[in-house]
């Protein structure tokens, strides 16, 4: 499913890029164009290639009010976090603080109640903790702006099964037990972490999880066509009315891959009681820390991560994970027993997910995708990274196939570039590149 040189159809209104782009990945302008023609709000995406920034384009609206987005913009980008906070946790293995195999409660003792005793690191990278329903652990969806009570209300927590025996999504638990792990070994808050581990060695413009309010003004306005993300998907009502109202993408997916909907895993892993009201784009929400969910994030930060995670861990002359570290971060899992919430085997990796594209899933790749478009991953073998960002759009809790279309178009033009054996130059404009292809 390739897209068109430049995107358009006579019918759709123009929409105008900004940024920077390489003439090789001219096929990943026309998706984003055709994609900001489509549907309200706008987009950001960031391609690195070799070690160099190839594509860095922006554009549509930022708000309600039609303000343009502007390169400085941020976008909550939901289950995207959970790479971020992954990528930090393989940090502090690196340092030697803990180890995939280390029980959980060897750093953090409260953990162990209710049998989670055997319940080790690599459990929960790989969603295989049975600690995904976050609906029988909190009574209403605002909890999870209070760090301390959900602390509480994990380490309280019986598992829904021994620790290994199947993989079941932990789509807002997750970030939790992550970022109390990492506030445990190191002794830091984990926002200070993302700035100290990826801000400040890899020069990233914009990357949080809990912004501080001096940087609000730089986020994007959620437009969703309901009065909350996860409405059409997880309404906060019976699961008949689930079933009815579920998102028509993630009834087409289960279709397309033969599988049953486990519908009470997935109301436990992603909708907590009065989860129809909470506002993932509000002020409060975008300040506290959600490491599975609240990331605010710029695509340029995210690719730029990925982009060392794609070069070995090191990208310039910032290391961030050593060789040794991310070939174990990045190993491939077993998915054990029967799956939960999820219903496809997203070939986990620890705390990355595989990289599905309309161009294939190549078998190296590795990332988070999040809800409604966002997502960010790496690829090794091509030395290649993606980051793109969002504001409106539905799709599944996995993400859609608009990440999926830019990602397939950044694998054709990588591959095409390889084959031809262009030397890198460096981006040109990518308003005079659309303006000439019109």
């Amino acid at each position: 499913m390739a897209c068109a040189p430049n995107g358009r159809s006579s019918a759709a209104p123009r929409v105008e890029l900004d940024g920077e782009i390489h003439p090789a990945f001219g096929e990943v302008a026309g998706c984003l164009q055709e994609q900001l023609e489509a549907t309200p709000g706008g987009a950001a995406v960031c391609v690195y290639h070799r070690g160099q920034k190839v594509v860095d384009l922006w554009g549509g609206v930022r708000d309600a009010r039609g303000r343009p987005w502007l390169a400085d913009t941020m976008s909550p980008s939901f289950s995207t976090t959970k790479g971020v906070a992954s990528t930090l946790l393989h940090a502090v293995v690196d340092r030697g603080l803990l180890d995939y195999d280390d029980r959980v409660a060897d750093h953090w003792p409260e953990f162990a109640q209710a049998g989670k005793e055997k319940v080790t690191v690599r459990h929960v990278l790989a969603h295989q903790s049975g600690l995904y329903h976050i609906r029988q652990m909190i009574d209403r969806a605002d909890r999870m702006l209070d760090w301390d009570h959900m602390i509480q209300a994990i380490e309280r927590a019986k598992p829904l099964h021994p620790p290994g025996e199947r993989t079941g999504y932990h789509g807002l638990t997750y970030g939790f037990i992550v970022g109390e792990l990492l506030q445990r070994v190191t002794g830091k808050a984990l926002a200070d972490l993302v700035h100290t581990e990826l801000v400040e060695p890899l020069g990233l413009d914009g990357m949080y999880i809990g912004a501080p309010q001096g940087e609000l003004h730089r986020a994007a306005e959620l437009l969703w066509p309901k009065r909350n993300i996860l409405t059409p998907v997880l309404p906060a009502g019976t699961t008949r009315l689930l079933l009815q109202a579920a998102s028509p993408a993630l009834k087409l997916w289960a279709r397309l891959l033969s599988v049953q909907l486990d519908v009470g895993s997935i109301l436990d892993s992603l909708a907590p009681r009065g989860i129809g009201h909470f506002d993932f784009g509000s002020d409060a929400t975008l300040r506290a820390s959600i490491p599975a969910a609240n990331g605010l994030f710029t695509a340029r930060s995210l690719a730029r991560m990925y982009a060392a995670l794609a070069g070995g861990g090191q990208i310039d002359e910032a290391r961030i994970l050593s060789r040794r570290t991310l070939r174990r971060a990045t190993r491939q899992q077993r998915h054990g027993g029967r799956l939960a919430v999820i219903p496809f085997d997203m070939r986990w990796r620890l705390g990355y997910h595989g990289v599905f594209t309309t161009a294939g899933s190549p078998e190296h790749a590795f990332g988070h995708f999040g809800f409604g478009g966002s997502g960010a991953w790496a690829e090794p073998r091509r030395d290649l990274a993606v980051g793109m960002i969002v504001n409106s759009g539905l799709g599944t809790p996995f993400g859609d196939l608009r990440i999926a279309r830019i990602s397939g178009a950044a694998l054709r033009a990588a591959d095409a570039r390889s084959q031809v054996g262009r030397r890198v130059t460096r981006p040109r404009s990518a308003l005079s590149m659309a303006h000439a292809s019109h």
